[in-house]
């Protein structure tokens, strides 16, 4: 590679020796209408270097190969017959003792009759009485808005909201003429005006 490198310089430099030659050739045809021809000086060109063979470096000798060992394999043992175990004699049958003869079986002394079981006596039940529902006062009767007054009041004082309660039981009563007792539950008592009523959600609007 280096000696490629070294021709192609070499051929670059005697090419531009000779150009620049021709360049000075020319320039001296055209000086000599005006001036005496003067000799050009001639370049030596410049010896190339010696070219360096390139240095071999010798091979390393290849290592010699051993022969692989062969390890002689043990002799087999010798394989022994089976030993054949002797059978073991044959049983001897048991010897059977006559069973003894059974006594005679004697019949079942009968056994006197029983006595008739009683059934017991069931004493009949006393009556029970007739459950008598609870005697409840009687409605007041509603005949204006104003008899409604104290009805709603004591129907909604355990109430939450006992304004809101108040306001509703009086719409109810003066459409039903009616307002149930105690403070809950028995709205079944003022029939179906009563029960019936809803809000415009659907609930049911009468306390």
């Amino acid at each position: 590679m280096a000696l490629k490198i070294l021709l192609l310089l070499l051929a670059s430099y005697l090419l531009v020796t000779k150009r620049v030659s021709a360049n000075d050739e020319e320039f001296g045809v055209q000086a000599t209408y005006a001036k005496a021809p003067v000799p050009a000086p001639v370049k030596t060109p410049i010896p190339a270097p010696p070219v360096k063979p390139p240095t071999v470096t010798p091979n390393p000798p290849a290592p010699v190969v051993k022969p692989p060992t062969v390890v002689p394999k043990p002799p087999a043992p010798p394989v022994s017959p089976p030993t054949v175990a002797p059978k073991p004699p044959a049983p001897v049958p048991p010897t059977v003792v006559p069973k003894p003869p059974s006594p005679p079986v004697n019949p079942p002394t009968p056994k006197p009759p029983a006595s008739p079981v009683k059934p017991p006596t069931v004493a009949p039940k006393p009556p029970v009485p007739p459950v008598t529902p609870p005697t409840t006062a009687p409605m007041p009767p509603v005949r204006t808005r104003l008899d409604c007054v104290p009805l709603c009041d004591q129907r909604c004082k355990a109430h939450s909201r006992k304004n809101i309660c108040v306001r509703a039981c009086m719409t109810c009563c003066d459409r039903c003429k009616c307002v149930p007792p105690g403070t809950y539950g028995n709205r079944e008592k003022c029939g179906k005006c009563y029960t019936d009523m809803t809000t415009h959600g659907n609930k049911p609007k009468c306390p």
